[in-house]
């Protein structure tokens, strides 16, 4: 339900309509808070990003009133994982879990514009074209300044939760940002194989960079860590060069290429906070962490931030919503499956980057050993999809 003008106070305030908020927003009204979404955008401008979206967060978002049909999602069957220049290799298949699909892949401008045509068609209320630009806490209330073109209002909450982006952590003293450069960037590009991909993804760990192709549609959304210099080279090839190299790295596993499009670049980084939680707030979502996406976690990450918070909430009666031991209980609960995705992607980012023969053989023994291994493999893909429970 749009609303044009903020109340003076509610319970609970999200900031950021982003599929992360939205979930949260929905599952609060479905547990009867009062709560209320604000979103600086009006409309989600554009971007290529195609996502992938295990199988366990599609149904959080379907059982929401998030995800359906008109999304054209991709479903992915099998993930096959290898290392270029050594026999290591292995295939997580969604068979193996007993479910009809690992995950699927989704253009996110699309996602969440879906979002926010249901918030503003539905019962939970938001408002669009609203940027927070202050937050001032109190031991019993927060208060919020909403810039809007209207001008500005201000509105009181008991809990302020900041569900995007994180620009207003620099206001919180109490919630300290970690930022890691991975001095790289990802090269984004849609290939259309010569064959017909079948729902297979591919993860491919090259002596430049992992490389993953996620079936969309009937292409495949090429993301491919790189050097900025190497990624800046690799935008100015010719569609025949830079298919050449695509293919190159993958050897005869996918089947060539017959054209590219949608080249772009963006800088990697990890950004992880001390705590997800400080006086009256909590973080989840892109606010409480942004992952290399090598593994494909970041957004999965962040949809089980919002499930595990509007549990809790749902718990929480109305007087002690922003309490320190509400909110405490949310991070404790989120804090082996946030810092175990968060340790393993960025590991391999550490851990597949080393250029030694000795750890290229170590980590082909590594792949070999999960594909024999049924229980480590199952174990590994169980992870992917529902995070560590």
């Amino acid at each position: 339900m749009l609303v044009s003008k903020l109340p003076q106070h509610v319970d609970i305030v999200i900031v950021g309509g982003g599929p992360v908020g939205a979930l949260l927003a929905q599952r609060l009204l479905a547990s009867g808070h009062d709560a209320l979404l604000v979103e600086a955008k009006h409309v989600i401008g554009n971007d290529p990003r195609a996502l992938a979206i295990a199988y366990a967060s599609s149904q959080s978002l379907a059982a929401s009133g998030l995800w359906d049909e008109s999304l054209a999602a991709t479903p992915i069957t099998q993930v096959h994982v290898s290392q270029a220049g050594t026999l290591g290799r292995t295939a997580l298949n969604a068979a193996e879990l007993d479910l009809p699909m690992l995950g699927s892949v989704v253009n996110y401008q699309k996602l969440a514009q879906h979002a926010l045509d249901q918030m503003v068609n539905g019962a939970a209320r938001i408002g669009l074209g609203m940027k927070v630009t202050q937050i001032q806490r109190l031991a019993r209330f927060a208060q919020l300044t909403v810039a809007s073109d209207s001008g500005e209002q201000k509105i009181s909450c008991r809990l302020v939760i900041l569900a995007d982006g994180g620009s207003l952590i620099a206001q919180l003293p109490d919630i300290t940002q970690t930022i890691k450069s991975y001095e790289q960037h990802a090269v984004l590009a849609t290939l259309t194989p010569k064959q017909a991909h079948k729902g297979i993804a591919f993860e491919r760990f090259a002596d430049d960079g992992p490389l993953a192709l996620l079936p969309t549609g009937e292409d495949y959304t090429l993301v491919w860590t790189q050097t900025p210099e190497q990624a800046a080279a690799r935008l100015t090839l010719s569609d025949a060069e830079f298919i050449a190299e695509v293919e190159q790295r993958f050897a005869d596993r996918v089947g060539g290429f017959s054209a590219v499009a949608g080249r772009a670049s963006w800088p990697l980084a990890l950004k992880t906070l001390k705590s997800v939680v400080g006086q009256r707030v909590v973080l989840i979502g892109n606010a409480a962490q942004t992952l290399h996406p090598v593994a494909g976690q970041g957004l999965n990450l962040g949809l089980r931030d919002a499930v595990t918070l509007a549990d809790v909430l749902a718990a929480t009666p109305a007087r002690e919503l922003g309490e320190a031991a509400s909110l405490a209980r949310y991070a404790k609960l989120r804090a082996r499956d946030a810092g175990l995705v968060t340790a393993v992607t960025d590991s391999l980012i550490s851990l597949f980057d080393s250029p030694s023969l000795p750890l290229k053989h170590a980590r082909s023994l590594g792949l070999l050993a999960m594909d024999q291994c049924g229980w480590l493999r199952r174990g590994f893909a169980q992870r992917m999809v529902y995070g560590a429970r």
